[in-house]
């Protein structure tokens, strides 16, 4: 990926908070780097540097701004519009994976050797699986350093990191501070003992109301409870299980998690994001589809319509083919009481046996090859949409499906006002 630099700077010059997450502004003169809507006064030109990612601009020697947290931005829709390695890797490490599997698990998990996705990712974004890694890492350790009171010994190994030294080392070199500098400079924790409340930012505009429609009229007792303004539900991550409790005010969501083991912290945050579709880029989508006569009044009615997408890839696909079961929580929170589980099926023998994968790292086109002919067209397509963020996936309700001939003139976004359609449908 290339970044047009004169683009770049012009927003940055305008503080434009729309491009906040798809690119990082570096300072050379003061050695800070930060989202392309910090308030600072704008640098020279010459003195500005531009980078894809926070985790190239560590590599080159910036440190994050203590202003702007250039890390607790949306991140860049690039990951879902794009399937080639690079983006995989980019979803796959967001969920954790070099933390639990290191470099060589996640190569495995790519079908490539280290040296190669280590050479594919240095080259497209400026920055090694390890670097991407650890900037994941340091992201995770200033959430648990600024929202709960846990010792900074325990928030080392919950962030991922191999040692309370290597934790010290990096927050220093990302942030310039020490945790506990970070810790008296941040807001009073403001969870409940056993609980992580986390502010989750996204690009506006958001239609929270057309995500609270759609978990109403497939939510499932038990594992996930709607009401008029909030959403929750329970997870099932890599070291054990989870509720999150979503609430929406103005202008983030609000995220409550409960966490058996807070190393699934950066997991839980990155699926969430997901599952609300919070990195996408309204603006770019309703610019194009407002333009369209079918589709446009939909826009113009709704602005900042977001595609329901998943926090397990597996569990999205059964939902649609298998009778749901549930497993009793350890510990239930309130109305949650199970984790999601599927009765008797070939595809979940399936997915058991290790035979199918469906997760963010695979590629739209392998991932509904291979499911087409276990569960139909319809079906891949929808868990391309929603597992993988496919922004061009046309999935209507039955009802709807005359409307399909219309689909060539909503690309590249027909996921998008597929869920126009649906929600003016679920509506009327």
């Amino acid at each position: 990926m290339v970044i047009d630099e004169e683009h770049a700077y012009r927003v940055c010059a305008a503080r434009d908070a729309r491009f906040d997450g798809c690119f990082i502004h570096a300072v050379r003169t003061t050695g800070i780097y930060c989202r392309p809507s910090c308030p600072a006064v704008t640098p020279k030109r010459r003195n500005s540097q531009f980078f894809l990612t926070a985790a190239a601009a560590q590599s080159a020697g910036y440190r994050a701004c203590r202003r702007c947290l250039p890390d607790a931005t949306p991140g860049s829709p690039e990951w879902n519009l794009r399937a080639d390695l690079a983006a995989r890797a980019m979803r796959l490490i967001s969920d954790g994976v070099v933390e639990r599997d290191g470099v060589t698990g996640l190569a495995t998990r790519l079908g490539y050797s280290e040296r190669h996705l280590t050479r594919v990712l240095t080259s497209e974004l400026g920055a090694g699986p390890l670097a991407l890694a650890r900037a994941h890492r340091a992201h995770a350790a200033r959430l648990l350093i600024e929202t709960t009171e846990m010792a900074f010994a325990d928030i080392a190994f919950a962030a991922g990191f191999a040692s309370v030294r290597q934790f010290n080392d990096t927050i220093r070199m990302v942030f310039a501070s020490t945790p506990s500098d970070m810790r008296g400079r941040g807001k009073a924790p403001v969870g409940t003992p056993g609980r992580i409340v986390l502010r989750l930012p996204y690009r506006p505009p958001f239609d929270a109301e057309g995500l609270l429609t759609h978990f109403r009229a497939h939510a499932l007792p038990g594992v996930e409870e709607v009401t008029a303004d909030s959403y929750a539900r329970t997870l099932l991550l890599p070291h054990g299980e989870a509720t999150v409790r979503l609430t929406f005010p103005t202008d983030h969501v609000l995220c409550s998690l409960r966490l058996s083991d807070v190393r699934d912290l950066g997991t839980a945050v990155a699926r969430v994001r997901r599952l609300l579709d919070l990195d996408a880029d309204p603006v770019s989508v309703d610019t194009f589809l407002g333009a369209d006569p079918l589709i446009g009044p939909l826009v113009r009615a709704v602005p900042g319509i977001r595609v329901a997408g998943s926090v397990d890839g597996a569990e999205t696909l059964l939902r649609l083919v298998a009778p749901f079961t549930g497993v009793p929580l350890q510990v239930p929170d309130g109305s949650l009481t199970h984790l999601y589980s599927a009765g008797d099926h070939p595809v979940a023998e399936a997915l058991a046996s290790g035979r199918l994968t469906v997760d963010v790292g695979r590629s739209i086109e392998d991932l509904t090859e291979e499911l087409a002919p276990l569960t139909g067209t319809a079906v891949a397509d929808e868990v391309a949409m929603r597992v993988l963020g496919a922004p061009d996936v046309l999935v209507l309700p039955a009802h709807l499906r005359d409307l399909a001939p219309h689909g060539p003139d909503w690309r590249p976004w027909r996921s998008y006002a597929s869920a126009h359609l649906t929600r003016k449908a679920a509506t009327s």
